[in-house]
């Protein structure tokens, strides 16, 4: 007999894993952990985001959404090298934009919001940090919101990006 809880993402990232793991140990229960390939990159990789890359962003922040703000959190989000990724973030947006660009991050700052990774629902919004909270009108959870220079729309396609505007909104995984 076996009983699986199947989590998406890593269970170690925001997903309760360890509390799930110290309760059944202590209940006398065995338990193996499989991690899976957290959101985190896993769902801006569907989207064509790498949360790294040569030359752009050689760290990445994490933030739980439903946390405090914190100060490592807006200088992230100011830093030009630095990607943000955001978790559980949806309903917090606001909050989030409006510190950091009071703390002085530049509202030119790409944002990316992937809804629905890996599903055929899919879908990515692409912004700016001073035009985020309107342009995310109408985005629901699951989602996953990149904050850096790694999110700009033409990073990897250059030649795609150049009549576009500054909002990009399409089930394209690669849009």
């Amino acid at each position: 007999k076996r009983v699986v809880r199947l989590k998406g993402g890593d269970p170690f990232v925001y997903g309760r894993g360890g509390e799930e793991v110290i309760a059944c140990r202590a209940a006398g229960i065995p338990v193996e952990v499989v991690p899976g390939l957290t959101s985190i990159v896993s769902v801006p990789a569907a989207a064509g985001i790498p949360v790294t890359h040569r030359g752009v962003s050689a760290s990445v922040h994490v933030v739980n959404g439903q946390a405090e703000i914190t100060g490592a959190t807006l200088a992230a989000i100011a830093d030009d090298a630095v990607t943000t990724v955001v978790l559980m973030g949806v309903a917090a947006l606001p909050r989030l934009v409006h510190a950091a660009i009071a703390a002085g991050a530049p509202i030119h700052r790409p944002v990316a919001i992937v809804e629905s990774g890996h599903t055929p629902r899919q879908r990515t919004t692409r912004t700016t940090l001073g035009s985020v909270v309107d342009d995310a009108a109408g985005v629901q959870n699951p989602a996953v919101i990149v904050i850096g220079e790694v999110a700009h729309p033409d990073l990897l396609m250059p030649h795609l990006a150049s009549a576009e505007s500054a909002l990009t909104r399409t089930g394209d995984p690669h849009r």
